[in-house]
Order: structure tokens, then sequence, then C-alpha cells
């Protein structure tokens, strides 16, 4: 299963991008796991230009609407049916409308993050990115580590 990437979290890593200045046709979302952290393991995320030949990679195209949401119209996790062309399906065009991610992943930080759903909350207590990791088996109170 891939790594799953939400349509708030991609308009944020859109929004990074561009306040960063980066070149969104080269950058990539790295995506991985380290030791360490109060449960074991800590997430990492990271924009980067650099793409292993070993690194599991995902594609993703949202579709900007005029009010500023996102809307995933092309890649993994759509549902059969639904608008876009889907993991191997026919290209989707791009241009200011559209912003296309690439996510990688190292092969080690796979085993643990198969299947992870990043998302992207703002509340009252704060703002950042959160993992919904279906293979945690414990994770610590603010969400930034666990242990399988």
């Amino acid at each position: 299963m891939p790594v799953l990437i939400t349509d708030t979290a991609a308009r944020e890593i859109d929004s990074i991008i561009t306040q960063q200045e980066l070149d969104p046709a080269t950058v990539r979302l790295r995506v991985g796991v380290k030791g360490g952290g109060c449960s074991g393991f800590s997430y990492l995320l990271d924009l980067t230009e650099v793409q292993k030949e070993t690194d599991e990679v995902w594609e993703y195209v949202y579709q900007k609407s005029e009010d500023g949401k996102f809307t995933q119209v092309a890649g993994e996790g759509m549902p059969e049916g639904t608008g876009g062309a889907g993991a191997g399906g026919a290209a989707v065009a791009t241009d200011a409308q559209t912003f296309t991610l690439k996510v990688v992943c190292d092969p080690k930080s796979y085993l643990y993050l198969n299947g992870t759903k990043v998302d992207f909350k703002e509340s009252i207590m704060g703002r950042g990115f959160v993992f919904d990791n279906p293979n945690a088996t414990t994770t610590c109170g603010c969400g930034s580590s666990f242990s399988a």
C-alpha cells in the first residue's frame, strides 16, 4: 500500500514549496522514520530533490479550486470510478491549477509506513502534519513517535 497524502496536507506542502521558492517540478516529499522518540521511532518529512533508485515512489495530482481547496484527481488511493486517472491511468494535464506531488520513501522506512496517511491539522493547540499509521502499535501523546 502507498503512503497517502490528504488534500489538506498537499495544500500545505504546496504552500511551503511556494514560500521557500523551490521548483515544484523537481522537489519530492521524502517520508521516513528514524530510531528515537519516546515510543521508539520518529516520523520524518523533508522536501528534497534527491530520489534514490531504491526508493518507493508515488505520484499524486491535486486540482486547486478558486477558494484554495485541493482535491486529488490522480494517483494512489483514488476510489475506483472517481474523477482522476488513478494509478497507472491516463496522464492528467498539469498547469497552474494543478499541483503534482511526488512522494519518496526508503525501503526500510516503508516497512513501518506502508499504508500510512499523512494529514495536516490546524487547531487551537497548534498546527502540523499528523500521521495515521496502521502499523503503529503504540503512539506517544504528541503523535510524532510510535512503536510497531
